[in-house]
């Protein structure tokens, strides 16, 4: 299982961004997938949540109606369309996935919030 985020970076108070996931090494279309993000000196914590085929999306309630998970099935890939952010977002963000009980995780994207 491999998992590469992408598209992180600084922006402004109230800017846009969108992350990206790429996923291989596991039948991606069997998976729910999801985002969790990692502040400085704190734990890392559930984002959202989307289903195996992109029907059903659950969201933190930090970031309900500001962030939209989305997902392409012939990409392999999961999104994170974050608009606008404040600074408690920043972190680094991670994709996930539980593959037969195991929880697999990609690097990281830092997305920075600041003017």
């Amino acid at each position: 299982v491999q998992l590469v985020e992408s598209g992180g970076g600084l922006v402004q108070p109230g800017g846009s961004l969108t992350l990206s996931c790429a996923a291989s090494g596991f039948p991606f279309t069997n998976y729910a997938m999801n985002w969790y993000r990692q502040a400085p000196g704190k734990e890392r914590n559930w984002v959202t949540v989307i289903t195996s085929a992109g029907d059903s999306t659950n969201y933190a309630e930090s970031v309900k109606g500001r962030f939209t998970i989305s997902r392409n099935n012939i990409k392999n890939t999961v999104y994170l369309q974050m608009n606008s952010l404040k600074p408690e977002d920043t972190a680094v963000y991670y994709c996930n996935v539980r593959v037969r009980n195991t929880n697999y995780w990609g690097q990281g994207t830092q997305v920075t919030v600041s003017s």
